[in-house]
């Protein structure tokens, strides 16, 4: 039996602001959070790439000395957006600690700030330092690191899901989160996603040539998603949480409905590892749609990937205009936090409940003259107030792995 699945609550920690409020506030005045690459003293003067998406605002953490003992930058991240979900659900600690609960959550590849230590004691310091690398280091570091770190902080023994696909890790969280739900498998699912500053994430990108470099004196002016100018993408960092709840159960407790996730999709290109693939994006949106039981015509908005990477946005545009010809409005919300790795998708999937909430669509920052490749499409150039009832959310990472989330405006979904 399929059971409907909603979420209850959320909270982003990214670059324009942690919290509704913060985050609401940058998406309406079109505040980028695109600021100068900070120096690592390592690798920093070999990037050509010098702007980052950048938390740069305290984080008042109240974690004990013995939770911060496993904890890297990003089980941080990961650690503080679930707390805030669990404390605005109003689960009672018995359910959490019940095996109803399960978690879903990952990063693109743990935490690379305490690996790089762990590697330089092994490569320049070993005869010397070995005894000093434990087994906590590696709980600090390892790809699983956020999951473990959040089941281990408030006693969740249900199941544990550690995707880690670089830019659709938090999307399958949250679509995986959707399905051991609707399908009867946990009650509830606390999902999303987390990632940190780290040079070495930046330096990957800039050797494939795909990071921006052209507005290196104004980080302000990039990403520029489907925009003719656009130069690449920019690394940035943060964390989100939703947690998904069976539909009945939720309305039973009275825990606010603020979106059901009605469909998902999850595929995989099946050949290059690293360009993106129309035929491979075009079938993941429309398995969404199939899943969710509906037309495209009820799609109203898209939160595009849209990287600003030269053939990434016009393969999307192209998918799109396949799938839903000129009908849902597209914006891409990377051109305000950069690309936030492993937490996009859970990051851009909770700005969008905040502009269903709230009855606006933010407008592609830096998107001055549209690409005649990417003009298929109705674009969101200025702030629009608009109800939107039905949102998709794609992402679409390094490794061909494709994602769609489809959600309904929680209003509508009780």
């Amino acid at each position: 039996m399929k059971r409907r699945v909603v979420i209850t609550a959320c909270s982003a920690i990214t670059p324009i602001g942690y919290g509704k409020e913060n985050i609401v506030q940058s998406l309406q005045q079109g505040r980028s959070g695109v600021k100068p690459l900070r120096d690592d003293g390592l690798l920093t003067g070999h990037i050509h790439s010098r702007v980052f998406g950048t938390v740069d605002y305290p984080i008042a953490y109240e974690f004990t000395r013995s939770q911060r003992k496993t904890m890297g930058p990003v089980a941080y991240y990961a650690c503080q957006v679930a707390k805030d979900v669990l404390a605005e659900s109003g689960l009672p600690q018995e359910f959490i600690s019940s095996g109803r609960l399960g978690v879903a959550f990952g990063s693109t590849h743990g935490s690379p700030t305490v690996q790089r230590e762990i590697y330089k004691t092994f490569f320049q310091n070993l005869e010397t330092e070995f005894s000093s690398i434990g087994a906590v280091d590696y709980l600090r570091s390892m790809v699983h690191t956020t999951a473990v770190n959040i089941t281990r902080m408030f006693g969740i023994t249900g199941r544990v899901i550690a995707s880690s696909t670089a830019c659709t890790t938090s999307s399958q969280a949250v679509g995986f989160g959707y399905e051991m739900v609707k399908y009867g498998m946990q009650d509830a699912m606390l999902c999303g996603g987390a990632d940190e500053y780290d040079t070495t994430t930046v330096a990957v990108f800039d050797n494939l040539l795909a990071c921006s470099v052209g507005y290196n004196d104004r980080p302000e002016c990039t990403p520029r998603p489907f925009d003719k100018k656009r130069d690449g993408l920019v690394v940035g960092e943060g964390g989100g949480a939703v947690l998904l709840e069976e539909y009945e159960a939720a309305k039973k407790r009275g825990a606010p409905i603020l979106a059901e996730v009605i469909g998902f999709a999850c595929n995989n290109n099946g050949g290059d590892l690293i360009l993106p693939n129309l035929q491979g994006i075009t079938s993941t949106l429309r398995l969404a749609l199939q899943d969710a039981a509906i037309g495209p015509e009820a799609v109203e908005y898209i939160c595009a990937h849209a990287t600003a990477t030269k053939m990434g946005d016009i393969i999307e545009s192209q998918a799109i205009e396949a799938v839903y010809g000129r009908g849902p409005f597209v914006s891409g919300l990377k051109s305000y936090t950069g690309h936030t790795m492993g937490t996009c998708g859970v990051i851009e999937l909770i700005m969008t409940l905040y502009m269903m909430a709230d009855g606006f669509l933010a407008p592609t920052l830096n998107l001055d003259e549209i690409d005649s490749r990417c003009a298929m499409l109705t674009h969101t150039p200025g702030l629009i107030e608009a109800k939107t009832n039905i949102a998709a959310i794609q992402n679409f990472a390094f490794g061909g792995v494709n994602t769609c989330l489809l959600v309904k405006n929680g209003l509508e979904a009780v």
